[in-house]
């Protein structure tokens, strides 16, 4: 059954929700991808009941929103390509991850999904697609929409296309957990080349506190 509704700005397959009206004015943000780094990987998240938000990445957001930094999520939703779940169950655990997050009083500013995936059907059928990590599409479009300062910025991942959608966005940090899949990526990153983006491994997203405390 088609799902319509104003925050898939293609109509079918790319997802963007500004939560709040705030901006970054040419300032840096905080970019994070969202299953395995703000919340446990359960494998194709699809049920609101399965939502478990990872502590250090509630204490994050919530130090990046007192500083004024603008919090972004960027997730590749395969699982709506692939016919596990539909947009509708997304904005479902999406609802119940806003919930959860404010009881730390932790708020994200903007998300941006992609379902498309390499094996999908019709509209989600993409091969590389701009969209989907690790092309750096949601990136820019949220640089677009916040008026972000890229080079400054990082994004925390749990996966190599993770940074390596931030670093063909321009953004000049990273950060890898090992929380998510986080463990099976470490192993593989002194084989990745990311040029003069700073990169560094951490047990979770609290490691990025002090990227947070460099440019407050």
């Amino acid at each position: 059954m088609t799902f319509s509704d104003s925050r898939l700005t293609d109509g079918a397959a790319l997802w963007c929700e500004p939560l709040t009206s705030r901006v970054s004015n040419g300032r840096p943000a905080l970019f994070c991808d969202r299953d395995g780094v703000i919340v446990e990987e359960v494998g194709y998240l699809g049920q609101p009941e399965d939502v478990r938000i990872i502590p250090a990445a509630a204490v994050l957001i919530g130090a990046a929103n007192d500083l004024g930094i603008r919090v972004v999520v960027v997730t590749n939703q395969s699982g709506i390509g692939r016919g596990y779940y539909g947009w509708k169950d997304f904005c479902a655990v999406q609802s119940r991850i806003v919930e959860e997050l404010a009881k730390s009083d932790a708020e994200i500013d903007l998300v941006i999904a992609s379902a498309h995936y390499e094996k999908g059907g019709g509209v989600f059928a993409s091969q590389a697609h701009r969209w989907r990590k690790p092309s750096p599409g949601m990136i820019l479009l949220a640089q677009e929409r916040l008026n972000a300062d890229l080079q400054g910025s990082l994004i925390v991942g749990d996966k190599l296309s993770d940074i390596e959608a931030g670093r063909a966005a321009g953004i000049g940090n990273g950060l890898l957990v090992r929380t998510g899949h986080g463990e099976d990526a470490t192993r593989n990153l002194s084989e990745a080349s990311f040029g003069r983006m700073n990169v560094e491994i951490a047990p979770d997203a609290a490691g990025a506190l002090r990227w947070l405390q460099s440019i407050a």
